[in-house]
């Protein structure tokens, strides 16, 4: 069973949460997206304080990128939003597991996952196709 995540946590417990995270050296912890019925791993990328705040807030997966610096609102560009059904950390701290709702694809690739390629025979194959073209998804 899942907890709700469309109820906030207050102050003390957001504090409490933010410091039991081991964040890296850049402020950084990884984020692993999980489909919540399925168990399916969509993605993983980069949180930081604030993508995990606003998460929290919103209730709408927030990340760090990396690549542009900025927070980076999972769908924002592509419609393809992840809404958060429960928050998880790791052991160690060093980890969040998210689990979620995705609508639509996850990857940018047009691909439900970003994990579409598998070591098979000794050789590295494509094992799901494109479900919506990029340039449908993003006006390239």
């Amino acid at each position: 069973m899942t907890g709700d995540a469309t109820k906030k946590p207050a102050a003390p417990a957001l504090a409490e949460l933010l410091a039991s995270i081991a964040f890296d050296r850049d402020g950084l912890v990884p984020a692993i997206a999980q489909q919540h019925d399925t168990g399916e791993v969509l993605m993983v990328a980069w949180m930081n304080r604030a993508a995990i705040e606003e998460t929290l807030r919103t209730g709408q997966v927030c990340y760090w990128s990396r690549s542009r610096l900025s927070l980076w609102r999972k769908g924002e560009t592509s419609g393809q939003t992840q809404r958060l059904v429960e928050f998880r950390l790791d052991c160690d701290g060093d980890t969040v597991l998210l689990l979620v709702d995705q609508k639509g694809v996850a990857c940018h690739t047009g691909r439900r996952n970003c994990f579409f390629r598998a070591l098979r025979d000794g050789r590295l194959e494509t094992i799901a196709e494109v479900a919506i073209d990029p340039k449908t998804l993003y006006g390239e």
